[in-house]
């Protein structure tokens, strides 16, 4: 249709010129006006086209079927947000984003996994959700190919190629690509350690960690080579066993070229160039005490 291409609703603080180009769509005799912007129509049913069709905001053309959604839409450029939660003090442009914003305080969950059963409070959580029985990933990283099933675990993942640390420690300064990680390194400066083993004590800054630990306790060992069969408890044990396959030796001494597979042997052939001798003989030291005793 002719009106919903082309015309456009206009606001209180439109230009001469719109208003006029605006009029000029239907000419002839001024009998229906628009309340708002005083627009004048041939017949009364352009007026009601006009006003059932769609109502367009000048600012960005996106087209709506009723005013109302208009009228929320248009304080997406305003900034205007009348409906506040009155738990909290957040405010939204539309009573239905309130509405569902509410479920975070009530706990209402009115979107069920029909596979699984489980239940969630928003639509977009539940489309979400599916991909987890469905595999779907539909958004892939350019760079590296791996994919989400979020477009912001996507903007999130994108940090490690661009380098973006937007997170950084207001006590230090150190800047993280991720809030997670810069919420367990504030528990270097505060010495909070939530996470405890409840057979040893042993205490941890994060969860990953404990678990990790645990497997000491456990005897679990859920890492295994693929060349060999040998298992692990921890990924590192592996990453590191498996240089023995590999040949690979990732740290080199820079004095003699020599290289390593670990770092801790590193440190000990640094000590050929230090001369450090951190290890003393047990009967050296004994030997020196009783050379003291006798004098």
């Amino acid at each position: 249709m002719l009106l919903k291409e082309e015309c456009k609703v206009l606001n209180e603080t439109e230009e001469k010129e719109q208003y006029e180009t605006h009029r000029d769509l239907v000419t002839g005799e001024e009998s229906s006006i628009w309340p708002q912007t005083k627009k004048t129509f041939s017949q009364k049913t352009s007026y009601e086209a006009l006003t059932k069709s769609s109502f367009t905001p000048f600012h960005c053309e996106k087209s709506f079927n009723e005013r109302g959604n208009l009228n929320v839409h248009t304080g997406v450029h305003t900034g205007g947000k009348p409906f506040t939660c009155q738990h909290c003090g957040i405010s939204f442009t539309g009573r239905g984003n309130l509405n569902s914003h509410m479920r975070v305080h009530t706990g209402e969950k009115p979107f069920t996994c029909q596979q699984c059963g489980k239940r969630l409070s928003w639509k977009g959580s539940l489309i979400y959700h599916m991909r987890v029985h469905t595999g779907e990933k539909p958004f892939p990283c350019q760079q590296c190919g791996k994919t989400f099933t979020q477009k912001g675990n996507l903007n999130r993942h994108m940090r490690i190629h661009n380098g973006d640390k937007p997170y950084t420690c207001q006590q230090c300064g150190k800047r993280f690509s991720w809030k997670g990680n810069l919420s367990y390194h504030m528990r270097v400066h505060t010495g909070e350690r939530p996470f405890t083993c409840q057979q040893c004590g042993i205490s941890f800054t994060q969860k990953g960690n404990l678990d990790s630990h645990l497997r000491i306790h456990t005897g679990d060992k859920p890492y295994t080579c693929p060349e060999c069969g040998k298992s692990f408890g921890q990924h590192g044990s592996l990453r590191f066993h498996m240089r023995v396959h590999t040949v690979e030796k990732p740290y080199t001494c820079q004095q003699c070229g020599i290289s390593f597979d670990q770092n801790l042997n590193l440190k000990a052939h640094m000590r050929i160039h230090t001369g450090e001798k951190p290890y003393f003989s047990v009967e050296r030291v004994s030997i020196t005490r009783e050379a003291l005793k006798s004098t």
